[in-house]
């Protein structure tokens, strides 16, 4: 009879072998927004789609859900023991894998690759008509994919939510956003109002993408990014894939007359990546060498983009070399001046490039259609409407056409239906996090004005990424900071930052 520890390393094994089928499948994924010719989609799809239906027979395996039975009956210590965590969350997805047949997994594989694709085309060319039919096979897919995991105490959304968010339930997202929207909305108005009026022309000169792609890189660098254990590449949405130890590409898009685009989309998936990068070797494979959840991942990038990217300290020590970067554009230009231009804050229409105030607006927005569209509510054709009538509610502009609109995102297209909520969270988390490491190292502008990110690389290693999946989000958040999840550290930020920006009483 196996012991103990046998069954455990059978477990391992198995999570690791259906890890490296997953890794397999995110290459490919990488690949067809990078480098693939646009001839390859349908042999692209039917490619991913094998591999979606391989990972599922293995992740369903009557072996594996006999070794998680008796294995989530033994007593391995401590409740966050690593042991523990590995079986509780390998549980977890066993339970909701197993309740989605083999042939909706591979369906949604296949056609969302074919999606992607067509959403590349229809947003180049503005024609949401040639997408549509896409996105309503989407929308009908997950709609059966939230059916299929519905709880009996909770909604469609939130089946689909719990895929990215653990835990986190419609109305507890819904009852977060209305009071950070309470905040929002009154601190854009002030804004709006003040008579203080950073050049924002600053960042829309001409900006040599060579330049751009060679100081984006090199900061990446300096932040903590390790480029011999990963790389960067273009593609038509910035993202980061990390496919396991010693491997995490990065991408990002160039606009030769707009500054921000490259560089803090850069940073963003930067963050994204040392994540990746930060997580255990020895875990790989299994929960624990895994993320925890999509908004604190997102916390990472959004850390490393606003609250030290965008930070007057970090342009302290950043802007002289860019200005050996960029001499025309930074011709008489002071930091101060650079620092208000990089922070302009009002409404927008393209939610990668929105300011920190407005940005949770867009994300409030998305998260409003998808429930509609899952509930039945909504329906693909309705959704350009739909996306500008909302838009107008929360932003007060109106897109000019539906690639500023309903088609910027790749999201949708990829099935990622219920994702959009985490980034919104990931903001909140972010500031929760650089709150307490402030607390524990110091004063951080001073590290950053010297050029010193270490630090706070480090102090995340250690209090986020090397914990894998050890606490849910809400448990880590606790543990880390001693306080609960909550959105009071990132609206005192918000106050205090563009309160002194735009002189606001």
């Amino acid at each position: 009879m196996p012991t103990l520890q046998h069954q455990y390393d059978e477990l391992i094994s198995e999570l690791k072998q259906i890890s490296l089928l997953e890794s397999c499948a995110s290459v490919l994924s990488w690949d067809r927004e990078t480098y693939m010719p646009a001839g390859g989609a349908e042999l692209r799809s039917e490619q991913v789609s094998l591999l979606a239906g391989l990972k599922h027979q293995r992740a369903t395996s009557p072996r594996l859900g006999e070794l998680l039975d008796e294995l989530s009956q033994a007593d391995f210590g401590d409740e966050h023991s690593p042991q523990n965590a590995n079986i509780r969350e390998a549980k977890r997805d066993y339970d909701r894998v197993t309740k989605l047949p083999q042939r909706l997994v591979e369906e949604l594989s296949r056609v969302s690759a074919l999606s992607q694709h067509s959403w590349r085309s229809a947003k180049d060319s503005n024609d949401f008509a040639a997408f549509q039919p896409w996105l309503k096979q989407i929308i009908d897919l997950k709609r059966e994919q939230a059916a299929c995991l519905q709880k009996s105490d909770g909604t469609l959304y939130d089946a689909l939510l719990d895929l990215y968010e653990p835990g986190m339930t419609t109305q507890q997202v819904q009852t977060t956003f209305k009071l950070l929207r309470d905040e929002l909305v009154p601190l854009v108005a002030k804004i709006a109002d003040s008579s203080t009026k950073p050049d924002q022309a600053i960042v829309t000169r001409l900006y040599d993408v060579d330049a751009q792609r060679q100081f984006s890189k090199q900061m990446a660098g300096e932040i903590g990014f390790d480029f011999n254990r990963g790389r960067i590449d273009v593609s038509a949405h910035p993202f980061c894939s990390g496919f396991g130890p010693g491997d995490c590409r990065l991408t990002t898009r160039y606009d030769d007359h707009f500054f921000n685009m490259a560089f803090f989309g850069t940073l963003h998936e930067a963050g994204h990546g040392m994540y990746e990068q930060g997580l255990v070797e020895e875990h790989a494979g299994t929960p624990m060498g895994t993320s925890v959840s999509l908004g604190i991942h997102e916390s990472q990038s959004r850390m490393w983009e606003n609250l030290v990217g965008r930070s007057a300290s970090f342009w302290k020590h950043s802007f002289p070399q860019a200005q050996k970067y960029f001499p025309q554009a930074l011709k008489g230009v002071l930091q101060d001046q650079f620092y208000g231009a990089i922070n302009v804050a009002e409404p927008s229409l393209i939610r990668v490039e929105a300011d920190e105030v407005t940005y949770n607006l867009h994300i409030m927005l998305r998260f409003e259609l998808e429930q509609r569209m899952i509930s039945g509510d909504l329906e693909a054709d309705q959704i350009p409407e739909a996306w500008n009538e909302t838009f107008k509610q929360y932003l007060g502009i109106t897109p000019d056409d539906d690639t500023q609109g309903c088609l910027q995102d790749v999201h949708w297209s990829a099935g990622y239906i219920g994702y959009f909520p985490t980034y919104a969270l990931g903001n909140i988390f972010a500031s929760q996090f650089f709150e307490a490491a402030g607390k524990e190292l110091g004063n951080l502008d001073e590290m950053f004005a010297r050029g010193e990110f270490a630090p706070l690389k480090q102090w995340l290693n250690k209090n986020i990424h090397a914990k894998g999946q050890q606490y849910s989000a809400s448990e880590l958040v606790e543990v880390v900071t001693g306080n609960k999840f909550s959105a009071k550290a990132m609206v005192a930020h918000l106050k205090q930052k563009y309160g002194s920006l735009y002189q606001l009483k």
